[in-house]
Parts: structure tokens; sequence; C-alpha cells
């Protein structure tokens, strides 16, 4: 299904928890966020259901995301049941990669064969700071999972902090020479107070910090929002992503569904569609899927976040 802006949609980024396992200094403030009531939250047979009725309207791809997905108790079954879904062609998840090498091999098996992993340095002292806490020891033993089961393609995912880690670029370009990891540097987005304050990166400046010199890859970048790189010889690429200094929401394909059932049709909408309730009051199939349309109706020309804030949580809309 198209918007009003004849932008194709058939992207859904589902949170299925709004908690984490690690506080990053992005993202949540120092004491966590207030979790949501478990009867708060979708349940797997709610969200199986949304997903069912989002192939009525163009929906093909699906990321499981959080908080921290892998938190959320029998994961595994939810993967596979989306997995089984007619007309839906690629599933993906989006983790920090602290409880991946205890579940990749259950996830590979019940579906999943894409995964992005959340890493914002490779210092070990670093990133307990950044993570206030958590082990990068744990982070790696997931990667070195995901790539020995065969996840294809196994993406690391860098928010670039100018006071954090702009110096680890090269270090982190490095990676991509003899491992098939595809690293995408991403500019900080002011979502709220917790993103504020850590020194905005533009992709130019990222480009420059790199050093090595990067050669375009050839041929279609994907259907995602990263420019894609690649150092000579290298098995994987360096990506960039732009949401500020060159957003792509001219091109976005995506809705968001938070975990507590509100389709968000841009990452920084402030109101949404709200299922879960209506759901549960007995909501038939026709119903639902009237909802998601509207929700693709309503998705905005373009993201406000040059504006500054948008006052919502990445925590709490899902990455």
């Amino acid at each position: 299904m198209k918007d009003k802006y004849q932008r194709k949609i058939d992207y859904m980024r589902i949170s299925v928890t709004d908690r984490c396992n690690l506080r990053c200094v992005y993202c949540m403030p120092p004491e966590g966020v207030a979790p949501k009531g478990h009867e708060e939250i979708l349940t797997f047979e709610e969200i199986l259901r949304v997903v069912q009725a989002a192939t009525q309207v163009g929906i093909r791809k699906i990321r499981l995301t959080g908080g921290e997905p892998l938190v959320r108790k029998g994961i595994p079954s939810l993967v596979e049941s989306l997995a089984d879904v007619p007309g839906i062609e690629d599933l993906a998840l989006t983790t920090n990669g602290i409880l991946l090498a205890d579940m990749a091999k259950d996830l590979h098996r019940k579906g999943l064969r894409r995964v992005n992993i959340s890493l914002d340095t490779l210092d070990p002292k670093r990133y307990r700071a950044l993570t206030r806490g958590g082990d990068i020891r744990r982070v790696w033993q997931g990667i070195e999972a995901a790539l020995k089961i065969g996840f294809d393609p196994v993406k690391i995912n860098v928010v670039v902090m100018a006071d954090g880690n702009l110096d680890e670029l090269s270090a982190f370009a490095d990676l991509t020479r003899n491992l098939p990891l595809h690293v995408r540097f991403i500019e900080v987005m002011p979502l709220d107070r917790n993103a504020q304050g850590h020194g905005y990166v533009s992709v130019r400046e990222m480009q420059a910090a790199v050093q090595d010199k990067l050669v375009p890859c050839p041929g279609p970048q994907g259907a995602g929002p990263a420019r894609y790189y690649r150092l000579e010889g290298a098995l994987g690429t360096v990506g960039f992503i732009s949401p500020i200094s060159r957003h792509f929401c001219g091109t976005c394909n995506r809705l968001r569904l938070t975990a507590d059932g509100v389709v968000r049709p841009c990452l920084c909408s402030t109101r949404g569609v709200p299922l879960r309730d209506i759901l549960r009051s007995g909501l038939d199939d026709e119903g639902l899927v009237d909802l998601l349309a509207q929700a693709i109706a309503s998705k905005p020309r373009e993201h406000n976040l040059r504006e500054g804030a948008c006052n919502v949580p990445m925590s709490q809309i899902g990455g």
C-alpha cells in the first residue's frame, strides 16, 4: 500500500518489550524507565494477529526490536510464528547482543535469518560507561555465534558521538576487512533529553574520521536508509545512516508498532493508532486492516528532528 506521498509502505518494526538489560546514556536516564505492566504489553498472539493483518496492506518485512527483544521470555516462539505468516518475506531482529550467544542457534532454527547488533565502542571500559554496566565480552560472543551459525547479514549499528566514540571509527571499519560484517555508523538523533548533549556528528564528519579510503559499493544499495562503502579487499561493508544531515524520509517505507500496541507512522509521531484495547474488545480482522490502512494514510511527509527533540524516548518507541 502507498501513503499519500506515494511511498510504498512494506516494512514494520515491532517493539516486543519496553524493557532492556542495559542503560545506554543516549537512550535512558541512569535510573532507567518505569516498565509497563504485563497486561499493558501486547501478547504474542496479538502481535501475530497484527502482522497477519499487516500483510493485507502490503507489509512484507518485519523487524523485532525493544527495549531489548531478547529479554522477553519465549521470543523464539514468536519468531517461529511470524516466520510462518504467508506474505512475510523478511524477518530480522535488532539486539544489544548481551543474550545473543545463548539464543542464536534457537532463533536461527525458528526462522530468523538477519540480525543487527548495537555496539557503540570497542573499548571494554568505555562500553561499560556508555551502557552503564554492560560487558562487551558478551556482545562479542553474540557476534561470533551469529557469524558461525550463518546469520546473513550480520550488521553492527554504531551510534556516533563526538564525546563518546568518534575516535574509534577507523577501528570499527577495520573489522570489515577480515570479517563479513556490515558496520553502519548512525547520526545520533535528539529524540529526548537523554539523547541530547552527546555531541552530534554528521555523516560527512564520520567519513573523514574513518580515514581509510572508502569505495562506494556498486549496484543497488538496498531498501534501507544506509549508504554503503567498502574498504579495498574487505569482506564486509561500511555504511552511513543520516537521519539528520540528509534525511531519508522521502523513501521511508516503515511503520512502527510499540510494545503497548500503538502503530506509529513515524519515529517522531506524537500520535498513533492505538490497537491494544480495540483488539481486546473484539475488533474483527477487517476492522484491524482498516486501522492499519489509516496509520499508513496518516504518515507525515518527514520527521521533525531538525526542530529539536520530539520528546519520544527511543527506549519506549522501539529501536
